[in-house]
């Protein structure tokens, strides 16, 4: 599969309309980028989950162990896993209707991308949300 991510204005719109960002291998400890990017988009007013069967709560916000047992919708999957882990993911973001599979900068997987886009997905690869999001100037989202 030859992958290309979104252009801008895809991201634009996909982050300006998204509500609930659903991060995959959040941590709870501050060194880790998962903690910073799970902070920046707590801060732009998304609600943020927490998905690691390792942690009970990530900046005050309850953990839970499988997208799968996340309460209500989510928008965006944002992953922070290592690509083998990623197609199970895409699947899982796919079963509950997600709109779109997030893989942070670094992480590629074209298994995942084909899985995510054949259930209906957008799919960005190996891109930081954050630096998108403060790149594309998204406003601060009104829950």
């Amino acid at each position: 599969m030859s992958f290309t991510n979104p252009p801008d204005d895809v991201l634009r719109k996909l982050l300006t309309e998204a509500r609930t960002i659903a991060v995959v291998g959040a941590s709870s400890k501050p060194h880790r980028a998962s903690y910073g990017i799970f902070q920046k988009l707590l801060a732009a007013g998304y609600r943020v989950i927490p998905v690691n069967p390792n942690e009970t709560e990530v900046l005050g916000q309850r953990a839970y162990p499988s997208l799968k047992t996340v309460p209500g919708k989510v928008d965006i999957v944002d992953v922070f896993r290592r690509a083998e882990e990623t197609p199970a993911i895409a699947d899982s973001a796919v079963s509950i209707g997600a709109a779109a599979l997030w893989l942070q900068q670094g992480i590629v997987s074209d298994r995942a991308a084909a899985r995510a886009v054949a259930g209906g997905l957008v799919v960005v690869m190996d891109q930081c949300i954050g630096v998108t999001h403060s790149f594309l100037q998204i406003p601060r989202v009104i829950q």
